[in-house]
């Protein structure tokens, strides 16, 4: 079972930094890929409150954690 959901985009540069942090530290996560336009991200919006990406969720951050520097930190902080 996945430890982190990450909800991205394959053409974001920030989704990629995220993504590269976790397989470099070996993270397991589910990636749920959101659609390119914002305005068709609701289910996004309803989880985390916020149509950017990226975005984490896991059990200390439920409602999500964004932005990509905070989320490499907080990765290299609490799954190294």
């Amino acid at each position: 079972m996945a430890e982190i959901d990450l909800y991205d985009r394959p053409d974001c540069p920030y989704s990629k930094r995220v993504r590269r942090v976790l397989d470099v530290l070996s993270v397991d996560y589910e990636e749920t890929i959101v659609p390119s336009d914002k305005d068709d991200r609701d289910e996004l919006e309803s989880l985390t409150g916020q149509r950017g990406v990226p975005v984490i969720i896991d059990d200390n951050h439920p409602n999500g954690l964004s932005g990509s520097g905070d989320i490499a930190d907080y990765i290299k902080t609490n799954y190294e």
